[in-house]
């Protein structure tokens, strides 16, 4: 279950880099309801999505240069007491450093990495900000999925970077199972996320390997039209799963891919 008190390896963090910061604004604005504070040139123009004066998550405009190298996407990064000593982890396990860790003013410090079969990820080793002020409620993260070509190979990398262990839960019904992941000592109570084979959805490996975020939402259908009312697109029909709930991913105008879920009551 995603927190607040956040603990080393979880999810801290999550970012937008969208060529069109007022388009993206009207767009989350419309589905989840946030309001955008503005960043200033100290930080880069770099903004902050807000829901009920709660920080959601962090926004950045992606140049025209800068989209030659990355398409428009979201970015979760986990909670390091240390990113200096991530970055080496990360180079040891057979991952690259994407960009060194850099201080953000007084906040805390990030650093940007890709892990052995190139899905980016990021670090936030807090200072003044802890990270996300809202998670697990309707409009804010609630999830993290990491769509890869060997699910073992990344348990090994993450597992050796932040600690995390890994669980198999069997999906509903037989048919296999799905392979859960948590904070180092936590149980099933610290489980914030999962590892999927990169060719489980079509969808999704046509994208290569990725993390995926999960927005909470009261109504899965009712959001996705909402998605598709402000130019967004559906881009895996919705799917009820007994137990988990009812998700579908879906992309915004210029092609960041996210998911909705409305989690079944348990």
């Amino acid at each position: 279950m995603l927190t607040t008190r956040f603990v080393t390896g979880a999810p801290n963090w999550i970012d937008l880099g969208t060529p069109d910061l007022d388009g993206a604004i009207a767009f989350y604005s419309g589905l989840f309801g946030w309001e955008c504070a503005a960043g200033g040139p100290e930080t880069g123009g770099y903004g902050l999505f807000m829901l009920d004066g709660k920080t959601a998550g962090g926004v950045l405009t992606v140049t025209a240069e800068q989209a030659e190298q990355a398409e428009p996407s979201w970015s979760v990064y986990f909670r390091s007491p240390d990113a200096h000593a991530t970055a080496k982890a990360v180079e040891q396990a057979g991952g690259s450093v994407t960009f060194a860790p850099r201080d953000v003013l007084e906040f805390g410090t990030m650093a940007g990495f890709k892990d052995r079969a190139g899905a980016f990820f990021g670090v936030w080793q807090p200072k003044e900000n802890p990270g996300l002020g809202v998670v697990g409620v309707a409009g804010s993260l609630c999830w993290a999925e990491l769509y890869t070509p060997d699910v073992p190979a990344a348990a090994a990398f993450y597992a050796t970077v932040f600690g995390w262990e890994t669980a198999l839960a069997p999906f509903p019904g037989g048919g296999g199972s799905y392979t859960v992941i948590r904070t180092r000592g936590g149980g099933e109570e610290a489980s914030f996320g999962g590892l999927v084979p990169l060719n489980a959805v079509a969808t999704r490996a046509v994208a290569g390997p990725h993390w995926l975020p999960y927005f909470e939402v009261d109504d899965c259908d009712a959001a996705v039209a909402e998605v598709e009312r402000l130019g967004g697109k559906l881009t895996l029909e919705p799917m009820e799963m007994a137990g988990v709930g009812k998700f579908a991913n879906v992309a915004d105008p210029d092609g960041a891919e996210f998911s909705l879920i409305t989690s079944a009551q348990l």
